[in-house]
């Protein structure tokens, strides 16, 4: 199997014609052949729109250029992401035969760039309750070993971002469903800030919590992805209407001079992680500082009440996106997200009116915090991907998650790959910043990424407990 590019070097190789769209797609399309009967990464494949797409990017660059870093490039959308005469069944009975007649903004930003759809990603049903074996479609497995986890619910663009199937996807994030799946498949996952990429056209989960963002192999490839999704859309009530900065051209700029504030209670106390994550954030402070950041400690909330109060305002509102198929075929829906529809009845206007009031508190004292500092440093996940059949049914109650802080703040947050756990599986580190500071949230992300050797490694897909490591 050829070697997997990033966006950033497939773009300079189309630019320079020394590969086509056509030839790029079809190698994305050998790897699907090979890997998809195990990955279960995709929903729906578009193969004849694939190469549709690719043969109309060939021309274009050939005749007059790229017009995007993404012309030319495939990609793949979570399958809550509406695409015009393309099946999108949020992974549930209820959407098993729909098809839109419009593109989600999100789908047609990145038809408009020039990208090359491969397809439908497999989620959790309604971005919910994975993963579930009682669905029409069997779960993502985590391509750095099949018996594991890919966690979600965006579990399809995690397995198939890491094994080359599409070189970037799209991503949503209501908890944590864009960094979860960025960490345990070793990928670069960013949910931006709330209302700086549209919504409009992808099934709502928590219409306060909702986020879409692009997952990549690489920093530098999501900063290239979200250049082309960031904007303001009058169809999406939440869109912000601001200009949007350059993502892109000071990305290798450094860290010198910036301000690193390591949560440390989060990941110590709060929710201990596992030693190799935390050697992993003992080692990353480390790179920060020898590349002239200023690292120090900071307090937060703690992780239990971000998690909390982000638990309630979920509950309630997803109860809300989904209440009359609720009250007339509760049965329809999966076990998992039924239980949750269960739990979020029991939620009070009471509570949710108070979750929303502690929200305020909570993103007040961030805010105070990030003043003295430009990132905040913690996990994106305790440790290596638990066993698949393991995941308890109750997940998102047991303990909680480093992710849900940043949904409730609504600032933007970046996953990224900090190494490998003793098993050989991929481990998260999580960076945050203030509202629309992407373009320094990723210079932060991309400094590591050079530091360190971690995006010359991909997952050779195996079914055994021993996952092994192929180059880049």
């Amino acid at each position: 199997m050829s070697q997997i590019p990033t966006i950033a070097a497939a773009a300079k190789a189309l630019a320079a014609k020394t590969i086509s769209p056509v030839e790029l797609t079809q190698e994305c399309l050998a790897r699907i052949r090979v890997m998809e009967p195990e990955l279960h990464a995709f929903v729906t494949l578009t193969e004849d729109r694939a190469l549709s797409d690719a043969r109309k990017a060939e021309a274009e660059i050939m005749a007059s250029g790229p017009r995007s870093k993404m012309h030319g490039i495939p990609v793949g959308l979570k399958d809550i992401v509406d695409t015009k005469g393309i099946l999108t069944t949020c992974q549930s009975r209820f959407l098993a035969d729909n098809i839109p007649d419009k593109d989600a903004t999100c789908a047609a930003s990145l038809d408009a760039a020039g990208s090359v759809l491969m397809g439908k990603l497999t989620t959790h049903e309604f971005a919910d309750g994975g993963p579930s074996f009682d669905l029409p479609d069997p779960p993502s497995r985590n391509p750095w070993n099949t018996a594991h986890f890919t966690a979600g619910s965006s579990s399809g663009t995690g397995a198939a971002v890491a094994a080359g199937l599409v070189l970037g996807g799209i991503g949503t994030d209501t908890g944590g469903s864009i960094r979860g799946p960025a960490s345990l498949c070793g990928i670069a996952g960013l949910k931006p800030t709330y209302g700086l990429v549209s919504r409009a056209g992808v099934a709502p989960a928590a219409y306060s919590l909702d986020h879409i963002g692009p997952m990549c192999w690489t920093v530098e490839d999501c900063a290239i992805m979200l250049q082309s999704l960031a904007g303001h859309d009058p169809a999406d009530p939440a869109s912000a209407n601001r200009p949007v900065p350059d993502y892109v051209s000071g990305i290798g700029d450094g860290v010198r001079g910036l301000r690193i504030g390591v949560v440390r209670h989060f990941h110590e106390t709060d929710h201990p992680v596992s030693p190799a994550t935390q050697a992993s954030i003992t080692d990353a402070i480390r790179i920060y500082e020898a590349a002239g950041a200023t690292v120090v400690d900071v307090t937060l909330p703690s992780l239990q009440d971000w998690s909390a109060c982000g638990f309630l305002i979920s509950a309630a509102e997803r109860l809300a996106a989904y209440e009359d198929w609720a009250m007339t075929r509760l049965d329809t829906f999966s076990a998992r997200v039924r239980d949750r529809m269960f739990l979020g009845s029991f939620v009070t206007g009471a509570d949710y009116l108070q979750a929303v009031r502690f929200r305020r508190e909570l993103c007040a004292e961030l805010a105070a915090v990030m003043r003295d500092v430009d990132i905040l440093l913690t996990a994106s996940n305790p440790g290596e991907a638990p066993l698949i059949d393991q995941v308890p049914r109750w997940d998102n109650l047991t303990k909680p998650n480093f992710t849900f802080p940043f949904n409730v703040a609504g600032v933007p947050a970046l996953s990224l790959c900090g190494g490998f756990g003793p098993q050989g599986l991929p481990l998260g580190l999580q960076l945050v910043a203030r509202p629309f500071e992407e373009a320094g949230l990723m210079r932060a992300g991309h400094a590591y990424e050079l530091a360190t050797d971690w995006r010359s490694q991909r997952p050779a897909m195996i079914t055994s407990k021993e996952p092994a490591l192929v180059s880049a």
